[in-house]
């Protein structure tokens, strides 16, 4: 009977060590990169230069529900675009700007207004790359609402800042080392679609049987102890 159970653990064991093991082995790699790539590098803060605080008269503003209910517009927030006061309101056909003071429409920002504010933003002095309002969202920004202006700068880690192309907002920031750590995520988690549901039934499998192939471990190892003490009783 013991030796039924010894051959058991010893198949249970190797069969889950074929399926399970590529997979721990991935949770350890990927595990390894999250830990020595700090997380702060990772948000790519030290690429963006802090901008300094503005603020504006309220007494010097239009009345923002009154601009508001004019344009049709559900909603509203303060921005400022090209340094001047702006409201951002939000209507059936998208975002529309309107001077904050007077309540007439503003222009779209040019590329070349985009490209001043990614140079000022950016805290590199590497030349940019390429600039260009993109419709289709990328991946690595899944989420967000085109259009968008993507700049990416000429350095090794392709640092890249999304901008809203009608206040010149940095909505977000990516580079190579980020875009690595989505991928080692990506197979850390196992959700190879939105790369973020931490709780999916194939994590879930794979972890039972992780858990699986550790006890068989145990239980192998538990045979090899008591095989070694009774060759060493038969000694005596």
């Amino acid at each position: 009977m013991a030796l039924r159970f010894r051959i058991l653990a010893r198949k249970t064991h190797k069969w889950l060590g074929l399926f399970i093991g590529l997979q721990v082995v991935i949770w350890s790699l990927s595990g390894l990169y999250m830990t020595v790539v700090h997380i702060d590098t990772i948000h790519g803060d030290h690429l963006i230069r802090e901008r300094p605080s503005v603020s504006a008269e309220a007494a010097a503003l239009a009345d923002p529900l009154a601009v508001a209910s004019a344009n049709q517009a559900a909603g509203f927030r303060l921005a400022w675009v090209r340094d001047q006061p702006a409201y951002v309101l939000k209507t059936v056909a998208g975002e529309k700007i309107v001077d904050a003071v007077s309540g007439k429409s503003v222009r779209p920002l040019a590329e070349g207004e985009i490209r001043t504010i990614a140079r000022t933003t950016y805290t590199g002095s590497e030349e940019i790359a390429s600039a260009a309002l993109i419709t289709e969202i990328p991946g690595e920004i899944r989420g967000r609402k085109p259009p968008l202006w993507r700049v990416e700068f000429a350095h090794w880690n392709k640092p890249t800042l999304y901008f809203s192309p009608t206040t010149g907002e940095l909505l977000s920031r990516r580079h190579e080392l980020w875009r690595i750590f989505d991928f080692v995520w990506m197979l850390h988690i196992m959700d190879y679609n939105e790369r973020e549901n931490v709780n999916n039934t194939l994590l879930r499998t794979f972890t039972w049987g992780a858990v699986l192939m550790a006890s068989s471990g145990i239980w192998l190892l538990f045979y090899s102890f008591h095989r070694k003490k009774k060759k060493a009783g038969s000694r005596t």
